[in-house]
């Protein structure tokens, strides 16, 4: 329940960061997909805490000397466990 009220909260800030602030700024994004939308797509990908720190990592690398193009947001990593209730995993091993 914490974790959807962080990530609401996260995704109002960049929404009003989206369309109150940047509009106002000169410019555009380096970046394919744009800083908002990486940074609700990581919010919803990795969670608040993860995806938080991959749109701060993002945001502070998009200015003149940074990066450019397609940077997209990195696939979750889901550690699987081996177990009798997933006998796919356990045939592999």
């Amino acid at each position: 329940m914490m974790r959807l009220i962080l990530t609401q909260f996260l995704r109002g800030l960049i929404l009003i960061y989206r369309y109150g602030l940047a509009p106002m700024l000169p410019g555009r994004c380096r970046y394919l997909p744009t800083c908002s939308h990486y940074g609700l797509e990581a919010l919803q990908v990795h969670g608040p805490i993860h995806g938080s720190w991959l749109t701060l990592r993002r945001f502070l690398n998009c200015h003149p000397w940074g990066g450019q193009g397609y940077d997209p947001v990195p696939a979750a990593r889901h550690k699987v466990e081996p177990s009798p209730a997933n006998p796919a995993i356990m045939k592999n091993r």
